[in-house]
């Protein structure tokens, strides 16, 4: 039995759930999410309650047990309070900054990297080496923050480069005479 899928989805107040055969919609203070659930699972809505189980005990509606019920939350959860990824930035002269519908980086390349921010995503900089990423969707979020950590990953050296503020980085020792 999934320990995930077992629980069910809590919809807090504010939040209007509609379930539509696969479909399932969320209406918050945040917007509006929805996603497209697979065949291989049930979802029932009960008082403020929204449940996920296994249509059958074929293998695959097992493993999208815990997945679909994992999507409805991140759609409540979104909808109602929104997800924020947090990233920092290490190196001499290295800074972000909002300009308009763009984040300017300037990573020690010979030019800045423009990074345009997609509807439904909010980016701040409370100062030039932190950079917040903040929206309803989780995946959009997550995506806009690999995609700018992508521009100069950490190196293992010296540390220099976009990190997540959660991620440590292994260090090497430099070479030896």
């Amino acid at each position: 039995m999934s320990r995930i899928g077992k629980n069910p989805v809590e919809v807090p107040s504010g939040v209007t759930v509609e379930i539509a055969g696969q479909q399932v919609t969320a209406k918050g203070k945040n917007g509006e999410l929805r996603a497209r659930l697979v065949d291989e699972v049930e979802i029932s809505h009960e008082d403020n309650l929204i449940w996920v189980k296994p249509r059958g005990e074929s293998r695959r509606a097992r493993q999208m047990w815990a997945t679909s019920r994992t999507m409805v939350n991140n759609l409540v959860t979104g909808v109602s309070d929104g997800f924020t990824r947090k990233l920092e930035i290490n190196g001499v002269g290295y800074r972000a900054q909002v300009q308009g519908k763009d984040l300017v980086l300037q990573l020690g390349y010979s030019h800045e990297v423009r990074h345009p921010i997609p509807d439904g995503i909010t980016v701040n900089c409370p100062d030039a080496t932190h950079i917040e990423i903040t929206g309803a969707d989780k995946q959009a979020v997550g995506q806009v923050a690999a995609e700018v950590r992508g521009y100069r990953p950490p190196e293992p050296y010296k540390g220099k480069g976009i990190k997540y503020a959660e991620e440590t980085i292994l260090r090497k020792e430099g070479k030896k005479k």
